[in-house]
């Protein structure tokens, strides 16, 4: 092959300063693509944190269930009265420690300690599923799902007319095999709302059974009652004498222009330790640092 003729110093300095150029460019242009890239994902992702349940499509239902599962969901334990031996426990087991030291000749040994046995609180969600409600349903219904999977004392319920008891439905295969079983099970999906019956069902019936001590109750609803608020009203009473605690979870306060002044939500309100939004993941997840922070 001819051999290139050398370059004179100026023209060869010229050119491997504009080589040098293109490759700064190269460089700066793949970091700001890669920029942009993150950015854009970043922005899809606080879109959908902030996107209204009751307007998402069902390419969007499919994300929000994915971060429903990648959420931390934790009730945070009580503790009991009752006592469990551990070598670091802030108590002295004094009963333990003079057994001790009487096998051992009544000669003084460390000090048995002992702390509170811990346990899961108990998890019941009742979730209005009405016509008022139905553009939120499916997406709390798989909020139901993923609580139910995730955590060990979890009750769910739907209610439009009267209640129905999901706990089993929800419980077993993929979430939209869920689903489907949910919805058939809960056969006055869709129609009105009768909160008060719903409530007396449940305390009459499940409440003795399901709450058990220090149960976290969330109620889902829009606050929408056909039926006697008076009997509403009774019915959270006696569901927050019960309780540990009481949250009324409404997605309608994710319009900065609502009130909560229908009668039903009127009725319930004096027996709620906190009325919480429930229309987008933003709130599902602040719900979840609430529920561990109990």
């Amino acid at each position: 092959a001819a051999q290139q003729p050398d370059m004179p110093p100026t023209v060869r300095r010229r050119t491997d300063d504009t080589v040098a150029t293109w490759q700064a460019t190269a460089d700066l242009d793949a970091d700001d693509t890669s920029h942009i890239d993150r950015t854009a994902r970043y922005s899809a992702v606080e879109r959908l944190r902030q996107a209204d349940f009751g307007r998402l499509d069902a390419q969007e239902l499919a994300a929000v269930h994915a971060q429903l599962a990648a959420m931390r969901w934790q009730v945070r334990p009580r503790r009991t009265r009752r006592f469990t031996a551990q070598a670091d426990g802030r108590q002295v087991d004094l009963r333990r420690t003079i057994r001790h030291s009487l096998r051992h000749g009544g000669e003084p040994l460390t000090l048995a300690r002992r702390r509170r046995k811990i346990k899961p609180r108990p998890l019941v969600v009742l979730c209005d599923v009405s016509g008022s409600m139905e553009r939120y349903s499916r997406v709390l219904l798989q909020f139901l799902y993923v609580v139910a999977n995730r955590l060990a004392r979890v009750e769910a319920f739907a209610f439009s007319t009267r209640l129905s008891r999901l706990t089993r439905q929800l419980r077993s295969g993929t979430v939209d095999a869920a689903l489907d079983r949910a919805v058939l099970a809960v056969h006055d999906w869709g129609s009105g709302t009768r909160i008060g019956a719903a409530l007396h069902t449940f305390n009459d019936g499940w409440a003795p059974r399901v709450l058990g001590r220090g149960a976290v109750v969330l109620i889902v609803s829009d606050g929408w009652d056909r039926g006697d608020v008076t009997v509403l009203a009774q019915e959270m009473a006696r569901l927050r004498r019960r309780a540990h605690r009481v949250f009324w979870l409404n997605p309608l306060l994710g319009d900065p222009e609502y009130a909560p002044l229908v009668r039903g939500m009127q009725a319930a309100l004096p027996f709620v330790d906190e009325l919480l939004p429930v229309h987008n993941l933003a709130s599902l997840e602040q719900l979840a640092i609430i529920l561990r922070q109990l």
